[in-house]
């Protein structure tokens, strides 16, 4: 099974949002499983185009009203993915038990639920291109693994961005 993860910045632009749920749209049609973490925006639109093919990681129970089962206090290893996360965090203690449940989720979207099973690669939007935030987080851990990256943020032209996005999902499912 071919996983990728799909995630995002709950500022990603419309135009950008619509271009990713016609990515996942795709690659579900090509077999490949979506990760991502039910936030608005980005990980919205992915979802939205996954169908099935799709493994959402929730930080608690109904986060933004989405149903998935996929939940960290009920996972075997939550506590490998909470120290995996305090392991990328730039300023750990300094978070809520809430935002230490946020950034424990990405451990999952980019890893999956055995946290050893690493995404192909990584699809998202930040602001510029800088990585930051949660998917900030998630993209650590992507570095990490050698998991190819995909940052929309570094385009201003959505048609400009959506070759290029055409062109990294070609290239890496045929690796």
């Amino acid at each position: 099974m071919l996983y990728y993860t799909g995630i995002g910045s709950r500022e990603t632009p419309r135009e950008f949002c619509k271009i990713f749920a016609r990515c996942a749209r795709y690659l579900q049609r090509q077999g490949v499983v979506l990760r991502s973490g039910a936030a608005e925006g980005a990980d919205e639109a992915f979802e939205s185009g996954s169908g099935e093919l799709k493994e959402i990681y929730l930080p608690w129970k109904s986060f933004n009203k989405n149903k998935s089962k996929l939940i960290l206090e009920d996972m075997e290893n939550k506590e490998d993915a909470i120290e995996l996360a305090k392991k990328f965090h730039p300023n750990w203690s300094s978070l809520t038990n809430g935002a230490k449940n946020l950034q424990a989720r990405n451990s999952y979207q980019i890893l999956g639920k055995d946290l050893n099973t690493p995404s192909k690669f990584v699809v998202c939007w930040t602001k510029k291109g800088f990585g930051v935030g949660g998917t900030g987080q998630a993209l650590r851990i992507a570095k990490e693994h050698n998991i190819p990256v995909f940052d929309a943020g570094v385009f201003d032209d959505a048609e400009e961005m959506e070759e290029a996005l055409k062109m990294f999902i070609k290239s890496n499912l045929k690796k």
